[in-house]
């Protein structure tokens, strides 16, 4: 058959070329590895993910899913073959592990001398003293007597008192309030050293509010700084972000992200760092803790920022070009969905939906239990009382404490 013109028409090749999308390696099937692999969506990105167990929040979502524990070697060994990059949900997985992977020549992001800061909090004091990161005072302590030394260590010359009250950490393993004891003497100071690991001791900071710097690095050094934010807490638990923090004078929120990107630097990491601060009274700001992965803190850049904290999450551990992360509105809340009595909580989008029809849910798969994070929204606006009004209304709905 001929063309129009009497030639022969075009012929496929014989041999087609496709454009292979890297495959990213998300060890942890939490929420936070479902809204980074919906972030890689539209950027044609594959990911696979290495999951406790098949119900979990992002393993209901990958189409790639290794069953399998993060804490063997081997399982991790056969899970990265076919990864050009792993990245991750959570900080728990072994140092050794990843140094492991490191040398068979799988890039790891954040890469385990990074890493290590967000998992030992004593190797974080340590590291951030070091580099002149303003901190709480603190010391590893070995048992309760010792907590006490500590304790009067910080009493004012001719102060009276013990100095307590102080608060106690594990060095590993602990978050959203799980693993911190808040000791009043010497004999609240037990229970934290039955568990046989190490603990550190921290002085009770007297703080106004409680901020959150967060920054995206690239491998090449390349890196971006979201405004920062006021997180608010209740139990232990992150409950509301407001971006950016009001009334937060633009000299300290210049210095926070600063101290952000700084601490980035220092430590080499790569990928997202949410830097926890105290805003002291007297206006000074504190290293509270730090998170080498996108964090709660960060979940209002979805629809507040013109490049949420995933996307770009995903786009600094594959060494693309970082993603714009100015707020798209005046201000953007974030409220956290917690379980309680009332699971049904697909029944009460009617209501949330209707009256606000802005409003932005995030769920995350999960069974709903008290207490347990299931979910969030996300509000913005112009006028921060409304804003604030809404998400809590709507948080507040979706968990059944407010029927109408």
């Amino acid at each position: 058959m001929r063309g129009p013109s009497g030639t022969e028409p075009p012929r496929a090749p014989d041999t087609l070329e496709y454009v292979t999308f890297p495959v990213v390696g998300m060890v942890g099937g939490g929420q936070l590895a479902r809204m980074t692999h919906e972030a890689g969506i539209p950027l044609g990105i594959r990911f696979k993910l290495l999951s406790d167990t098949p119900q979990d929040s992002a393993a209901q979502v990958v189409s790639e899913v290794v069953v399998g524990d993060y804490r063997d070697l081997d399982t991790l060994r056969d899970f990265a073959r076919g990864c050009d990059v792993i990245t991750f949900d959570h900080e728990q997985v072994p140092t050794e592990h990843l140094r492991a992977l490191e040398a068979a020549g799988v890039p790891v992001r954040p890469g385990p001398d990074a890493l290590v800061h967000a998992q030992d909090k004593g190797v974080m004091r340590a590291r951030l003293t070091e580099i002149g990161a303003p901190c709480p005072r603190h010391r590893i302590v070995s048992d309760p007597a010792d907590v006490a030394a500590f304790a009067a260590e910080g009493l004012a010359e001719g102060a009276e008192g013990d100095g307590f009250p102080v608060i106690l950490k594990t060095v590993r393993g602990g978050y959203d309030g799980k693993g911190v004891w808040f000791v009043r003497s010497a004999a609240e100071a037990e229970d934290p050293f039955r568990a046989g690991v190490p603990v550190l001791a921290e002085e009770k900071v007297d703080f106004a509010r409680e901020l959150a710097a967060n920054i995206v690095r690239s491998p090449h050094g390349q890196a971006v700084a979201y405004p920062v934010v006021e997180s608010q807490q209740v139990d232990g638990v992150c409950d509301t972000v407001i971006a950016p923090a009001p009334g937060l004078p633009s000299q300290v929120a210049g210095e926070a992200q600063e101290l952000a990107l700084r601490i980035a630097s220092e430590l080499g990491v790569v990928g997202h760092l949410a830097v926890e601060l105290f805003e002291t009274r007297d206006g000074r700001i504190l290293v509270n803790e730090l998170a080498m992965r996108p964090h709660n803190s960060g979940h209002w850049t979805q629809d507040g920022a013109i490049t949420s904290q995933f996307a770009n999450h995903v786009r600094a551990v594959l060494d693309l070009p970082l993603g714009d992360p100015r707020p798209r509105a005046t201000w953007t809340v974030m409220a956290n969905v917690l379980g309680g009595d009332y699971p049904d909580m697909y029944q009460a989008y009617l209501h949330c939906m209707a009256r606000d029809p802005q409003l932005k849910i995030h769920m995350y798969g999960k069974d709903v239990k008290p207490g347990r994070k299931v979910g969030h929204v996300n509000t913005y606006g112009d006028d921060l009382d409304d804003v604030l009004e809404r998400a809590r209304h709507a948080a507040g709905y979706l968990r059944g404490t407010i029927t109408e």
